[in-house]
C-alpha cells in the first residue's frame, strides 16, 4: 500500500536538502512552493524555492505593490541555492510571483514551479492555494484496485474543455462535469477515463502539452479540491482515472521554468540538448538530480493527493532520442556515438521504479512511437520499466488500411496481419487517440471510404477490429458516436449529431461493443501472450477477410471472430473449427439497431465434418459487408451486450513480455503472391450476398 503524504513541513531540513540534491526527494512538493501555515503566533505563508544562481529572491504580491524587494527570502545556509521565508498576513488565493535578480542584473518575475494554484490565462501569476483537507470517499475503490493485465481496460480519452461546453461557450467546472460525465461513461461501458494534460498551461491550443505548472491543476475548470471531487466521484462509480503527464519538455513562456534564475536551471545548458525545435519548447535536464526530484515529485503528487490511477507519459520517443525531429546540425551523438539520450533513459527507469514502489498497481503508459525495445520490461532487467505502451505501429497500420479504397485493400492485407507478429512483445494499449483526428487527418468516420452508410459500417468495423485485437483499448471522445468532422479544439463535440439516426445508432453500437468486451474474458484475460490468440486464416487477402480466435483461460470462453473489410456480403463463408457441435452468433455489427443491413446468423450453426483451414471441422457463416461476426460454441453464449461489469483484480507490477512467436508459429501470416481479387471465397464457394 502506498505511503500517504504527511503534514507539510514549515521549513526545509538538512535531510531534505541532501535528498533534493541527490535526486531522491520524491515528495519535495511538501516543502517547496507556498504553504499556508502558522509559525509561532503568526499566520501566513512560507515560501521556498530553488534558484541556485540568483543574487536575490523575493516575493512580489499585491500587499507589497509587486515589489519583491519588500518581501525578501533568505538563502538557506549550505542549501545549494534554496531560498525560503515566512511572510505574515498572506492568505488563500493571494496572487504572487518570485522576483529574482540574476547574476547579470536582470530582474525576473516567475510563477512558482511548485505552485498548486494559478491565475486563469492569459494572466500568469501563481495563487496561494491548498491541497489539504479534502475528505475522500473512494476507499473501496483504492482497496480493490489492481493492474489490469488480465482484466478489461477500455479507456475514454478526453479533453475536459471541449467534451461539453455551456450554451455561452464557457467551460463546465470539474464539479459540474462529475454529474455529466460519469453517467455517460457508465452508459457507454468504459472502464477508465484519460484526461489530456491538466498541469497548468498558458496556451489553450497546446492542449496542455506545453506546461508551466507541474503541481497546479489548471484553473480553467476550478480549484484543486474540485478536481479531487471529480476523481472521487469517478472512483465511487468504479471508473479509473488516468492523467496525461508531460515530463519531456516545457513551455518557453517568460513566467515559466525557462532560465528560471537567469540561467538554464530546469533545462539543459547545452542548446543542442535543450531545444525542441519542432515544438518550440525546452527539454528538461534529465541528468540533473534536482530536476529528477522535481519531476518525480510531480508524478507522485498527482497520485498522492489527487488519487489518479496512473499516468500516460507523453512523447517518450522525444526524450529517448537525441535526434528526435532534428536536422543534422541540431544534435550531436552521445559519448558512444549513438542517438540515445542516456540521461532520459535512466530517468525513466528511476521514475517507474519509484512510482511502482509506492503504487504497485498503478498504470504507467508510454507514448513511444519508435521500435524502442523493452519499453514495458522491468527497469532492473534493462527495460524502461513502464507497464503499458501505446501501440503506435498498430494504430498507423490500421488507419492506413481503413483509409484505403476497398478495391486496393487486398494489396495492403499485411497491414492487418503483421501487427500480430509483435502484438505480445510489449504490454500494449491500442490507441485511436486525439492526434489522429486533428490537423487535417479527418475524423475516424470520415477516414473510411464509401457511401454514407458504408462509412458508418466502416467505423463499426474499425471499433470491432480494435476491440477483438490483443491489447487494451483507448478511444478519443467523439469517435463513439461518429463525429463527422475532426476534433475542433476550441468547441465542444458535435452532440447535435445525435439528433440523426445514424449517429444515435453508432453510439448504441459502441456501447453494446464496450459492454460485450467487458463480459467476454477471451478479449482480455490472456491479452499479453500468445496463448490468447490463434489465427484461423490470415491469408484471405483477395476478399479482405481475417478470421481468428481469442481465448480465455477456459476453453468454453473461446470466441471465433470473422472480420470482412470489403463492402461485399457472403451468405456462406466457411471457417475451420477444431470441435464438432453447434456455434452461436454472439455479436454482429450488421444488426439493424446499429444501422446495419441485418445479415445475421440467427440460428445456431452446426459444424460440418470436413477439413477447413487445417482443422477437422468447419462452420458456414453469413458474413455481412464491412461487418464483424463473433461466434461462440453453443452452451456458452454471451448475455453481456447490455450489462456492464467493473474492472477487477490483476497481477500487481510490471512484467516481462512473452517473446515474439517463432516463425513456424506465425506461418499463417504469409500472404498470397498475387493481389488478384477472386469472385469466390477461400473454399471456392461463390458469394451469395448482395453488395451493400
Amino acid at each position: 500500500m502506498a505511503k500517504q503524504p504527511g503534514t507539510v513541513s514549515q521549513s526545509i531540513s538538512k535531510e531534505d536538502i541532501y535528498l533534493f540534491h541527490e535526486g531522491n526527494f520524491f515528495h519535495s512538493y511538501r516543502v517547496f512552493g507556498a504553504h499556508l501555515t502558522k509559525e509561532g503566533s503568526r499566520e501566513g505563508v512560507r515560501f521556498t524555492v530553488w534558484a541556485p544562481n540568483a543574487v536575490s529572491v523575493g516575493v512580489a504580491m499585491d500587499i507589497n505593490q509587486w515589489d519583491g524587494s519588500a518581501s525578501p527570502l533568505e538563502l538557506v545556509p549550505e542549501s545549494g541555492g534554496i531560498w525560503s521565508g515566512f511572510i505574515e498576513g498572506v492568505q488563500y488565493g493571494d496572487l504572487y510571483k518570485y522576483a529574482i535578480e540574476s547574476v547579470t542584473g536582470e530582474r525576473l518575475l516567475k510563477a512558482d514551479p511548485y505552485g498548486v494554484y494559478a491565475e486563469v490565462r492569459p494572466n500568469t501569476a501563481s495563487r496561494v492555494g491548498s491541497v489539504e483537507g479534502y475528505e475522500w470517499s473512494d476507499q473501496a475503490w483504492r482497496r480493490k484496485r489492481r493492474a489490469p493485465y488480465a482484466k478489461p481496460m477500455n479507456v475514454y480519452e478526453m479533453q475536459l474543455g471541449t467534451w461539453r461546453q455551456k450554451e455561452d461557450g464557457t467551460f463546465y467546472t470539474y464539479r459540474e462535469l462529475a454529474d455529466l460525465l460519469i453517467p455517460y461513461v457508465k452508459e457507454m461501458g468504459y472502464t477508465h477515463l484519460e484526461f489530456m494534460p491538466l498541469t497548468e498551461y498558458p496556451y489553450d491550443l497546446s492542449w496542455g502539452y506545453q506546461a508551466t505548472g507541474y503541481f497546479a491543476p489548471t484553473s480553467r475548470y476550478g480549484e484543486a479540491k474540485d478536481l479531487m471531487y471529480l476523481i472521487d466521484r469517478c472512483h465511487q462509480a468504479d471508473i479509473g482515472v488516468l492523467l496525461d503527464w508531460v515530463p519531456g519538455h516545457f513551455a518557453k513562456d517568460a513566467h515559466g521554468l525557462r532560465q528560471f534564475d537567469g540561467t538554464p536551471q530546469y533545462e539543459y545548458a547545452d542548446p543542442m540538448l535543450a531545444e525542441k525545435p519542432g515544438w518550440g519548447t525546452l527539454s528538461f535536464d534529465f541528468g540533473k538530480p534536482e530536476v529528477q526530484s522535481f519531476l518525480i515529485s510531480s508524478a507522485l503528487y498527482w497520485m498522492d493527493l489527487f488519487h489518479f490511477d496512473g499516468l500516460r507519459i507523453d512523447a517518450v520517443t522525444s526524450m529517448l532520442r537525441l535526434d528526435f525531429e532534428k536536422k543534422p546540425h541540431q544534435w550531436r551523438p552521445n559519448e558512444n556515438g549513438g542517438v540515445e539520450n542516456n540521461d532520459a533513459i535512466e530517468f525513466l527507469r528511476k521514475l517507474n521504479r519509484i512510482i511502482f514502489s509506492y503504487y504497485p498497481n498503478s498504470i504507467m503508459a508510454a507514448e513511444e512511437s519508435s521500435a524502442w525495445p523493452n519499453v514495458t520490461a522491468p527497469a532492473h532487467e534493462g527495460g524502461l520499466g513502464f507497464n503499458y505502451k501505446w501501440n503506435m505501429g498498430w494504430m498507423n497500420d490500421t488507419l492506413k488500411y481503413v483509409e484505403t479504397a476497398f478495391d486496393e485493400r487486398p494489396s495492403l492485407h499485411n497491414l492487418l496481419t503483421f501487427p500480430i507478429v509483435y502484438a505480445h512483445s510489449e504490454n500494449f494499449v491500442l490507441p485511436l487517440s486525439h492526434d489522429e483526428v486533428v490537423h487535417g487527418k479527418k475524423s475516424l468516420l470520415d477516414k473510411t471510404p464509401g457511401s454514407y452508410e458504408e462509412k458508418f459500417a466502416g467505423l463499426r468495423l474499425l471499433l470491432g477490429y480494435q476491440m477483438t485485437h490483443p491489447g487494451k483499448k483507448l478511444l478519443f471522445m467523439g469517435g463513439e458516436f461518429g463525429q463527422f468532422i475532426e476534433w475542433k479544439d476550441e468547441e465542444q463535440l458535435d452532440w447535435l449529431l445525435l439528433n440523426y439516426e445514424a449517429h444515435r445508432q453508432m453510439k448504441d453500437y459502441t456501447a453494446a461493443l464496450n459492454h460485450f468486451y467487458l463480459g467476454e474474458k477471451a478479449l482480455w484475460e490472456i491479452d499479453h501472450n500468445w496463448e490468447g490468440y490463434d489465427w484461423i486464416s490470415a491469408s484471405d487477402a483477395g476478399q479482405s477477410v481475417i478470421t481468428f480466435m481469442r481465448k480465455g483461460k477456459k476453453s468454453g470462453d473461446t470466441l471465433y471472430i470473422l472480420i470482412n473489410f470489403r463492402p461485399i456480403a457472403y451468405e456462406d463463408y466457411r471457417i475451420g473449427v477444431d470441435k464438432p457441435g453447434t456455434y452461436k452468433e454472439v455479436f454482429n455489427s450488421d444488426e439493424t439497431r446499429f444501422g446495419g443491413g441485418g445479415l445475421l446468423n440467427e440460428q445456431p450453426i452446426k459444424a460440418e465434418k470436413e477439413a477447413w483451414h487445417d482443422r477437422e471441422y468447419n462452420v458456414p457463416v453469413k458474413l455481412p459487408a464491412l461487418g464483424i461476426v463473433i461466434l461462440k460454441k453453443s452452451g456458452r453464449s454471451s448475455e453481456t451486450l447490455k450489462t456492464a461489469v467493473e474492472p477487477a483484480a490483476a497481477k500487481p507490477a510490471p512484467k516481462r513480455k512473452a517473446a515474439v512467436k517463432k516463425k513456424n508459429d506465425a506461418k499463417s501470416v504469409v500472404l498470397p503472391e498475387t493481389n488478384e481479387i477472386n469472385e469466390t471465397n477461400e473454399s471456392g464457394t461463390k458469394r451469395k450476398g448482395k453488395t451493400k
